[in-house]
């Protein structure tokens, strides 16, 4: 049986800062790793003919309420007060997560999606602007100028598409999903089914 939860990812997605955060103790108790794999979450939907909540349900009001109560209920039961949506939402991460790839072959990408992640979802900061990118990285003791010229290496672009097609291709179409060998589970609230997998 797999030890291991693979984590399709982008920072765009709030659940996937939620998910980040209520996962330690799942691996913790399990005794389970997980890899993160940089996944584009425009181009899946595109890939899928998905939209955003936001947008899926604009016009049903009662549903847009609930995602917000489920939201604040998962916040509420693993205690991550320190969530805040971003003012800037919805964020185009593109050269964040080109950045993301950059990092995983430095073999640092842990730490990076740290950093990201309380930078889009806690500091509140436009993660789009590569200016504000560096500067966030720098911080971290990152070289950020460095990482952001990267991001406009064709090898760089490619495997951030490649990893976007492989996902859709094993059925995803959201973030955040998970893989447990080669079963899909989608979204925060699965992360009790991921658990019991790998248990």
């Amino acid at each position: 049986m797999s030890k291991t939860v693979e984590f399709i990812f982008d920072f765009a997605s709030p659940n996937a800062y939620l998910a980040h955060k209520a996962l330690p103790p799942v691996l913790a108790r399990t005794g389970a790793s997980v890899t993160y794999t940089p996944c584009l979450l425009g181009g899946i939907f595109r890939a899928t003919n998905n939209r955003a909540p936001m947008v899926q349900f604009a016009d049903v009001p009662a549903r847009m309420a609930y995602e917000r109560l489920e939201m604040q209920r998962f916040i509420a039961a693993h205690g991550l007060t320190r969530f805040t949506m971003n003012p800037h939402f919805p964020v185009n991460t593109l050269t964040l997560m080109r950045a993301a790839i950059v990092a995983s072959e430095a073999g640092t990408l842990g730490r990076f999606i740290n950093i990201g992640l309380e930078a889009m979802w806690e500091a509140g900061e436009n993660m789009a602007d590569p200016a504000v990118i560096v500067r966030v990285l720098d911080a971290h003791g990152f070289d950020g100028t460095a990482m952001i010229a990267r991001t406009q290496e064709q090898t760089i672009k490619d495997r951030l598409v490649a990893n976007t097609e492989a996902a859709v291709a094993r059925g995803v179409f959201g973030i955040p999903s998970f893989f447990v060998g080669d079963d899909l589970y989608f979204g925060k609230d699965r992360l009790a089914q991921v658990e019991a997998a790998l248990a």
